[in-house]
């Protein structure tokens, strides 16, 4: 039996609401983010998704206004 812990693997696209509790954020929060543009979003169909690499992009933006 092998114990080691296994890290989930990233996911590549998030929903709102992901992305929202990913940043610890609430959705409407994270949907006045989209609108200002501080964070990117792609569309498949009617789904709005977050790229996981926007999510990066707007954490290291909040590490440089520090």
């Amino acid at each position: 039996m092998n114990h080691e812990q296994r890290t989930p693997p990233i996911r590549l696209l998030y929903r709102v609401q992901d992305a929202a509790d990913a940043l610890s954020l609430s959705r409407s929060v994270v949907f006045e983010l989209l609108r200002s543009g501080r964070l990117r979003s792609v569309h498949e169909g009617r789904t709005r998704l977050i790229p996981h690499e926007a999510l990066v992009e707007y954490i290291a933006s909040l590490e440089d206004a520090a």
